[in-house]
């Protein structure tokens, strides 16, 4: 399932990213991420799977718990 535009913006702000450093990192125009968290647009397959990722990468865990609807968290670190 694609990630939403609210997803997208909590995960942001999970990891402290601002658009312009999520699209550097999912190697995309800031001006699709803004028109896509502003519901401007959805952008093309390849180009949520790259926000996706990117999200991902910087430790944002997308999940559908309990059946209440799409959205974030960090991912857990393990400690030693």
């Amino acid at each position: 399932m694609p990630i939403s535009s609210a997803q997208c913006r909590a995960g942001r702000a999970l990891v402290e990213m601002d658009q312009a450093k999520l699209a550097e990192a999912a190697n995309i125009s800031r001006n699709t991420v803004v028109d896509f968290e502003k519901g401007r647009r959805t952008p093309n397959t390849n180009n949520l799977l790259a926000l996706q990722k990117a999200l991902e990468t910087a430790g944002v865990v997308f999940v559908d718990e309990n059946g209440e609807g799409p959205g974030v968290r960090l991912r857990k670190t393990v400690t030693n």
